[in-house]
Order: C-alpha cells, then sequence, then structure tokens
C-alpha cells in the first residue's frame, strides 16, 4: 500500500520504492508538493488512501490477490488516515500541522475531499476495512467528503457490489473508472440520465477512449467530448470528473494514452487535452434545458451530441456540440423561454480526420480554431464532419 507519511519531510529522507505499475518512485513530488501543486493552479487536491488492502490488479499481488492489512494493525491505520487531515487542515500548533507549517506551509490546505480505495475487489475483507476507516473519518471529520470505490469497471459484479455497499453506508460519493473504445462513449451519452438521484454522488475518477492501438486521435477525443455532454448535463450527480492518466513521459511509460506527453525539454498535448480544455475554460454554472434538432438525422452509429449551459458571472450561453459523424450536420438549438441573443458570439472548433493526432513529429495536428460568427435571435449551426465545436454567445438583455 502506499503510504502517505512516506512521501513527506526532507526529500532525501523519504522512502524510495518501485510503485505498483513497475516504475521506480522517488517521492520527489510527495503529498507536501501535490497539495502545493494543486493550491499553484487554483484546483482542489484529492488525495485517494488505500482502503486497507493491495491492489488486486498490480504485478506484485498478481499471484495471490487483493490482501487485507491484519486487522490489529486496522486501528493504527485509521489514525495514520485521521493524521493526514490534521496534517492537511490542522492548526500549526497540532501534532501534524506542525510538520506542514515547518515544511513551510503555516496555514492549512483546506482539505474537502478524501478518497478511500481505488478499483477495490468487492470482497469482504475490502468492506470490513473501509467501513472502519469511512465511520471514524465521518464521526470525527464531517466537513470531510469521503469519496468510495465500486470496482473497476462501469458494470458488472464489482460494480453492482460496490454501488449497494455504498448504498447500505449512506457514501456520500463513490468512484467510478472506465476504459473503453470510443464507440461506448458515444452509445453512453445517456448514461446518468436515470441515476438515481437519492443515491451517492458520482466521482468519475479515471476515464479515457481507447482507440485501436491505444492512440490518442481526434476520433477518441470526439467520443469523449459527446460523453462529456451527458456528465456536464447530469451536473447534479456527477460532481467531478478526471481523465486518466494525467500525464506520460515520451518513451518512458507503459501505459497508453495519457492526456499530455513531455520530454525533458518539451510538453505535447494530445487531442483529448483539448476537449478537456475547451470544456474546462468554457463552463456555466447552471444548465440550460434545449431541444436539438439535427439535420439530417444521424445514422446508426452516429452520433450528435449537444449541451447547454449559463455562465452567471458573464451572462454567456456556452453550447457544446459534438458531431462525430461523416458528413455536415444542420443543429438548430432551441433553449427553452425563448432566448435571444445578440449578433456576435465567439466559436471554437477542433476538427480534423478520425485517424488524425498529435505527437512529438506533429505536435499541433489538431488544435482548437478560435473565430467569430454572427448568431442573431434564432439561427441554424453547421457542425462540421468530425468536429467538437464551443459556442459562447451574449444574450440580448446583456
Amino acid at each position: 500500500m502506499y503510504r502517505w507519511k512516506d512521501t513527506i519531510g526532507p526529500i532525501h529522507e523519504r522512502r524510495e520504492q518501485e510503485n505498483l505499475w513497475g516504475y521506480h518512485q522517488s517521492v520527489g513530488l510527495g503529498y507536501f508538493e501535490f497539495f502545493q501543486f494543486c493550491e499553484d493552479i487554483g484546483a482542489k487536491p484529492l488525495p485517494i488512501v488505500p482502503a486497507a488492502v493491495s491492489c488486486q490488479h498490480s504485478g506484485q499481488t498478481s499471484s495471490t490477490g487483493q490482501e487485507g492489512l491484519p486487522m490489529d494493525q486496522m486501528a493504527e491505520y485509521v489514525q495514520e488516515v485521521l493524521d493526514l487531515v490534521e496534517w492537511a487542515n490542522g492548526p500549526a500548533t497540532s501534532e501534524w500541522g506542525a510538520k506542514r507549517a515547518a515544511a513551510g506551509h503555516p496555514e492549512p490546505f483546506g482539505l474537502e475531499y478524501l478518497g478511500v480505495g481505488n478499483e477495490d475487489a468487492q470482497t469482504p475483507a475490502f468492506r470490513e476495512r473501509f467501513a472502519m476507516i469511512y465511520s471514524v473519518v465521518k464521526a470525527k471529520h464531517p466537513e470531510i467528503t469521503v469519496i468510495g470505490t465500486v470496482g473497476p469497471f462501469p458494470d458488472g459484479e464489482d460494480f453492482e457490489a460496490g454501488w449497494q455497499f455504498a448504498d447500505r453506508l449512506a457514501v456520500k460519493m463513490v468512484d467510478e473508472h472506465y476504459y473503453r473504445p470510443p464507440q461506448w462513449f458515444l452509445e453512453h451519452t445517456a448514461r446518468y440520465d436515470t441515476y438515481d438521484r437519492s443515491n451517492s454522488l458520482v466521482y468519475v475518477g479515471e476515464y479515457a477512449a481507447h482507440d485501436r492501438d491505444r492512440r490518442t486521435t481526434l476520433r477518441a477525443a470526439l467520443a469523449e467530448a459527446a460523453f462529456m455532454t451527458g456528465l456536464e448535463r447530469n451536473g447534479d450527480v456527477v460532481r467531478l470528473t478526471s481523465y486518466a492518466p494525467l500525464l506520460g513521459k515520451l518513451g518512458h511509460c507503459q501505459w497508453n494514452p495519457n492526456l499530455i506527453y513531455f520530454s525533458n525539454t518539451e510538453v505535447f498535448p494530445t487531442v483529448s487535452f483539448y476537449v478537456q480544455q475547451m470544456f474546462g475554460a468554457n463552463q456555466g454554472d447552471r444548465y440550460l434545458p434545449a431541444t436539438l434538432t439535427v439535420t439530417p438525422q444521424p445514422a446508426e452509429g452516429e452520433c450528435v451530441a449537444a449541451s447547454t449551459v449559463v455562465d452567471s458571472t458573464t451572462g454567456d450561453v456556452i453550447i457544446k456540440l459534438v458531431n462525430a459523424s461523416s458528413t455536415p450536420r444542420l443543429a438548430q438549438i432551441e433553449l427553452r423561454g425563448g432566448v435571444a441573443f445578440q449578433s456576435e458570439a465567439t466559436r471554437i472548433v477542433l476538427a480534423g480526420e478520425l485517424n488524425d493526432s498529435n505527437s512529438a513529429e506533429h505536435p499541433d495536428r489538431v488544435v482548437p480554431a478560435v473565430s467569430q460568427f454572427t448568431a442573431g435571435k434564432s439561427f441554424v449551426y453547421e457542425a462540421a464532419p468530425h468536429s467538437f465545436t464551443v459556442l459562447r454567445l451574449k444574450t440580448a438583455a446583456q
């Protein structure tokens, strides 16, 4: 298991080790640096601690499967999790807050979320240990949202058992993971439309569309964008998402695709990165119900998807439109309530051929293009083939 206390303090004193996936882990970027990084970029940290079981998938446990920490060590481990909360949020006068202050950060980090477990098989050993950790953290720190896990897949035995267990404990949020072909994402844009709003909230903690040969193609990126319109539409249920993995060093990673590749001197964003960027830079705080009329209608296996939100700070209406089909589509979006727009609007388009991919040799093959266009009170927009478009419009009242 990863132990957070091994990652803080002077770097030369930290415990180095081979990690679960075969890489050397220097822990030069430990918990302290991770929390600082989140603070620097305006993000909220979400550390994931083990649920006192080993990973059933890693090479070190491939012959034994999941193993639980001995029960006579559980009280000490539960305290280790509580110490993490104190280290992150406690005053500089507390035992673990003092260690944070000594490292150069006297003010608390303001931890709000804590994940317990990651893709764990839903065994009796897991359930017993998770419940012990969860009950104590919930009682001592009700201000912390504890996030559970429902296994490594979007369906199946562990998924079903994980949700039943989370419901029984009334876990506030659970972590769903899925790596699937692009077509799966296109076919599941409505996945969360029918989720029970009285159950746990959802953190989609790991997801990516895996195209043929695990390439980071426009095909995969468009499938992710279409799926994300469903995540945005169901933001009352899906509260957090994170593409995975984030970073991969060229020539030194055993997993593909990653969102951003890098060398010692350069950074190479993938097409999927630009999808994430376009969503992140064009968020709203309120979803607007809308009717999407598409001409001609997509054929079976094709997908046209959209979502519409409003940014209350600027008053802008933001329309995200994915045309994953091979022909142009005329799209008319009618917002309920008869909203009218000013004529000048901003358009951001990510488009190309489905097999197009950014690489070290061609880092800018597929990048977003920004332009202005005329919207008017009512308009029809022609979405290019194989494209993801963000339309940013100002309402007539602005």
